[in-house]
C-alpha cells in the first residue's frame, strides 16, 4: 500500500543506520529498499535505478581527478610548490603560515579533494610551521581549513556532483567558485595573528633541511628562481586545466582526463618520479578512493528516487517556505542544515539527500543556481573540519600525531572567520557570478 509517510520513515531508518555506524553507502541503499518495499515496488527495479544513476558521463570525471591529484602528490608536485612559496613569501610576517594558506589554495586546483591535499602537503606544511613556531595542532588544524577549500575552488569534485545533480553548467560552475575562494584563503590568513603571540621567535626558513635542493645556499633572487623552475610544471596544472575547460578546448570531464594524463608525462618524462610499481600504488589507491565516492552517488540515487516518488520533494520543500516569508530566514535555515549535516556526514551524501528539497526552493526564489552551488560548497567545506566526522581533522590527526579534539579546538579561529566568508558569500551573490559575467 501507498504510504505518504514513506519517505520520512525512509530518512528516519537512515538516520539510524548512520547512529549505529552502518556505512553511509549502506545505509542509504537499505534504507531506500525499505522504503521500496513499503510502497509495494517490485526490487527488480532496483538494478534499472542503480544503472541509470551511475551512468552519467559527467561522473567520470570523480575517479579521474582523484587520480590526477594522486599522481601529482606522487610525482613531488607538492614538495616543490611548498619549496617555491617558502623562498618566495616565507619570509614575511607569518612565515610558514601565510605560505600553508597559499600552498592550500593552489592544490586545491589541483587535487579537488579535501583529504587528499591533506594527505598530500599536510606533512611539509606542518613540520614548517612547527619549526616556524607555530603550536603543532594549529599548524594542522591550518592543513585542515586550507585542504577543505578543495571541494570549492574548482576543479572540485564537489561541483562536479552539484553540476550533475542540480543540471547546471559545471564549467560555469568552476569559473563562478574562483573569487569566492580566494576570499576564503584570504580570510584564513586572518586567522594567523591569533597565536603569532604564541610563537616563541621569528625563524628564517630552514631551506636546508626543508628544502633538500641546490638552490640553499645562493642569495634570494637566484634561489627564487631556481625554486620557481623547479616547480613550474606544478604551478602550471591549474592553468592547463582550468584554462583548457574556460577556453573551450574541453569540457570539465575531458579535462580530468587531461589531468591524468599531464601528471604521467610530469612524473614520467620531467621528474621521472613516477615508478611502475607507484604508478601501480596510485592506480590502487585511486581505485579505492573513488569506489567510496561511487558507492556513494550509486545508492544515494536510489534514495532520491525514493524521495521523489514519495514527494518528500513537495512536502519538505514546501515546509521549508512556508517557514518565513523573508528569504534570508530560509536561507539562514538551510546554511545551518547544511552546516549540522556537515559534522555527521560527508558532502556527496549531505548533496544527494538535501539538493532534491533545497533545489525547488532556489528555483521557487529565483536565485542563481550557480551562486546556491557555490554557496553550498562552502557550508559543505566548513564540514570537512567540524568534529565528530570532519574527515579532514581524521586525516590530519594521523599526518600530524595528535588527537582529534586538540586539533578540532586549534581549529576554532578558523571556523569563525569560514564563516564569516559563508556570510559574504550570502550577502554579496555579485562576487560569485561577476567573474562568470565578466567571461561571458
Amino acid at each position: 500500500m501507498f504510504n505518504l509517510e514513506t519517505g520520512t520513515l525512509m530518512l528516519i531508518l537512515f538516520a539510524v543506520l548512520l547512529a549505529i555506524r552502518v556505512p553511509v553507502a549502506f545505509s542509504l541503499g537499505l534504507s531506500a529498499l525499505f522504503a521500496m518495499w513499503q510502497m509495494g515496488f517490485g526490487l527488480d527495479l532496483v538494478g534499472d535505478l542503480l544503472a541509470s544513476g551511475i551512468t552519467k558521463f559527467s561522473l567520470l570525471a570523480i575517479p579521474f581527478f582523484i587520480l590526477a591529484g594522486i599522481l601529482m602528490g606522487t610525482a613531488g608536485m607538492a614538495d616543490r610548490m611548498i619549496r617555491f612559496f617558502r623562498v618566495l613569501i616565507g619570509s614575511l610576517p607569518g612565515g610558514m603560515g601565510l605560505v600553508g594558506v597559499v600552498v592550500s589554495l593552489f592544490w586545491g586546483a589541483v587535487s579537488g579533494s579535501g583529504p587528499a591535499s591533506v594527505a598530500a602537503i599536510g606533512p611539509m606544511v606542518i613540520r614548517g610551521m612547527v619549526e616556524d613556531g607555530y603550536p603543532k595542532a594549529f599548524a594542522a588544524a591550518m592543513v585542515c581549513t586550507g585542504a577543505a577549500l578543495s571541494i570549492v575552488i574548482p576543479p572540485s569534485i564537489g561541483l562536479v556532483i552539484y553540476g550533475v545533480i542540480a543540471e547546471v553548467s559545471i564549467g560555469d560552475l568552476f569559473i563562478a567558485a574562483i573569487l569566492p575562494g580566494a576570499v576564503m584563503g584570504a580570510l584564513m590568513l586572518a586567522a594567523l595573528p591569533v597565536v603569532s603571540r604564541q610563537r616563541a621567535v621569528a625563524k628564517t626558513s630552514n631551506l636546508a633541511e626543508l628544502a633538500p635542493m641546490p638552490y640553499g645556499e645562493f642569495n634570494f633572487p637566484k634561489r627564487l628562481w631556481l625554486s620557481f623552475m623547479d616547480a613550474v610544471w606544478g604551478l602550471l596544472t591549474p592553468v592547463v586545466i582550468l584554462g583548457g575547460i574556460y577556453s573551450g578546448i574541453f569540457t570539465p570531464t575531458e579535462a580530468a582526463i587531461v589531468a591524468v594524463v599531464y601528471a604521467l608525462f610530469i612524473g614520467f618524462f620531467v621528474y621521472r618520479s613516477l615508478t611502475i610499481p607507484s604508478l601501480f600504488d596510485a592506480l590502487i589507491d585511486a581505485s579505492a578512493s573513488s569506489a567510496v565516492v561511487m558507492l556513494v552517488v550509486t545508492f544515494a540515487s536510489l534514495f532520491g528516487w525514493v524521495v521523489t516518488v514519495d514527494d518528500v520533494v513537495g512536502r519538505y520543500s514546501e515546509g521549508l517556505l512556508a517557514l518565513s516569508s523573508s528569504e534570508w530566514m530560509i536561507m539562514l535555515v538551510m546554511a545551518i542544515i547544511l552546516l549540522i549535516a556537515g559534522m555527521f556526514m560527508d558532502a556527496v551524501t549531505i548533496m544527494f539527500i538535501s539538493l532534491p528539497i533545497f533545489l525547488p526552493v532556489v528555483r521557487a526564489l529565483e536565485w542563481d543556481p550557480i551562486w546556491f552551488g557555490v554557496f553550498l560548497m562552502i557550508n559543505l567545506a566548513i564540514g570537512l573540519f567540524t568534529p565528530p566526522v570532519g574527515i579532514n581533522l581524521f586525516v590530519a590527526a594521523n599526518v600530524a600525531k595528535l588527537s582529534l579534539e586538540r586539533i578540532a579546538v586549534a581549529a576554532v579561529p578558523f571556523l569563525v572567520t569560514s564563516l564569516i566568508g559563508l556570510v559574504i558569500i550570502a550577502g554579496w551573490p555579485e562576487l560569485t557570478t561577476y567573474l562568470l559575467a565578466w567571461m561571458k
